[in-house]
């Protein structure tokens, strides 16, 4: 029972040093969901050069969308016209930060790692984006097709104060609780049985060490905020920042549902694209941090100790943000099923229910209910997150349905 104890401690130690940063991301996070019009994002995303490339990885960098959220988003702004430059810029750049884990990043990185993962992901995406732009330039943008106004009405100051913590702390954490939490066990776990210098036995051929976190970063699915005690632990164990860092790039910004989607939406040669230069930028970036950067800037090996000072006031108030981080995810992930249940049987009625598979936070239920909502036959939609399935209220036939969620990367799995 040691090695539990070891283990808990040392998750206990993490998530204590991330909360009162976590807590601050979220409000940040559901500030910038509310106050940014959305409509901004395709209105310049949809011109085939290097603007609307610039602008897909500045609208991605703050955004705090998770790795399964932003492909159902960026599908949908491919549908509403924008670039597959763009596209791709917004896929690579977005899930790899977000505000929250930028935050996140300075309260376990440090300063200099949470501005260089945001830069890192700026000039991935603008390589990405113009390259895909180089090689899919005779290929005709997705023409826009004239959509239901579905706007909500406007919220007054109080509603939109309660909106903001509603998204986030609950839908937030709906979407990136269990992946944090996962990556807080997968830390402990390697902190307890990954032998200290480990990463020494690659004797500086760091090249060599980077293609192996390539491999097993890349088809895993692991949120930005989720990674980050992953790859410090990772780093108290001897691999270098460098590496660590294309573990915070490729993690994020691949995994195996996501790249299907890109090649079945987007096309197997941009799927390549996409793949070959997120691989070229993480290692690029890794190898610049690595023999171009201070390593004193990246040093970790006070951590542990840090990290189990008891002492100071400041120490208190960050195991007081912890239980409440933990309260709130856990009535984020404990109550989820129980508040979507309430919702349907408010708004179910005699709707019709259809299978939408591969949904799997709140933006792909967004993004799935706005997709169905646009068909001119249908009047409301309710979305199911944990069953997956949409209720309408309307007579679509499936193959709208299917024609619909299929454009944003889902699949039709018929009726209910």
């Amino acid at each position: 029972m040691e090695f539990l104890k070891e283990i808990v401690n040392v998750i206990f130690s993490i998530f204590n040093a991330m909360s009162f940063y976590l807590l601050l991301g979220f409000l940040f996070a559901g500030i910038l969901h509310v106050l940014v019009p959305q409509q901004l994002f395709s209105k310049y995303l949809s011109k085939n050069n290097w603007v609307s490339v610039l602008y897909a990885t500045l609208f991605g960098i703050p955004l705090p969308l998770c790795s399964c959220g932003v492909i159902p988003t960026a599908m949908a702004l491919y549908k509403e016209g924008a670039s597959k430059g763009s596209v791709i810029s917004f896929l690579i750049a977005t899930p790899q930060t977000g505000i929250d884990s930028i935050i996140a990043t300075y309260s376990l990185l440090g300063l200099p790692f949470a501005i260089i993962r945001p830069v890192a992901a700026f000039f991935t995406s603008i390589f990405a984006g113009l390259v895909t732009n180089v090689f899919t330039s005779k290929e005709e943008n997705v023409k826009v097709t004239a959509q239901k106004n579905t706007e909500e009405q406007k919220l007054s100051f109080g509603q939109k104060i309660k909106r903001v913590f509603q998204y986030g702390y609950v839908e937030m954490m709906e979407d990136i609780g269990k992946m944090l939490l996962f990556g807080l066990m997968i830390a402990g776990l390697i902190a307890y049985f990954v032998p200290d210098n480990f990463f020494t036995i690659f004797k500086g051929n760091t090249l060599l060490t980077m293609l192996l976190i390539l491999v097993v970063a890349i088809p895993m699915y692991v949120c930005a905020t989720g990674s980050i005690p992953i790859a410090i632990a990772l780093m108290m164990k001897g691999m270098s920042p460098g590496t660590a860092l294309v573990l915070l790039m490729a993690g994020p910004a691949a995994n195996i549902a996501s790249m299907m989607v890109i090649g079945k939406v987007l096309g197997k040669k941009t799927f390549i694209i996409y793949l070959i230069t997120l691989v070229i930028g993480a290692i690029g970036c890794g190898l610049i941090m690595d023999n171009f950067l201070p390593a004193s800037w990246f040093d970790v090996s006070n951590f542990g100790m840090a990290a189990h000072n008891h002492h100071g006031g400041f120490y208190y108030f960050k195991v007081v943000c912890s239980f409440i981080l933990f309260a709130l995810l856990a009535n984020s992930i404990l109550f989820k099923k129980h508040r979507e249940e309430a919702e349907v049987m408010e708004n179910n009625g005699n709707k019709i229910a259809f299978k939408i598979n591969g949904m799997t936070c709140n933006h792909c239920k967004a993004n799935a209910t706005k997709a169905i909502s646009n068909l001119k036959s249908v009047k409301e939609v309710t979305v199911n997150l944990s069953e997956g399935v949409a209720y309408v209220d309307g007579n679509p036939t499936d193959e709208e349905v299917k024609s619909a969620v299929e454009a944003i990367g889902f699949t039709f799995g018929g009726r209910v």
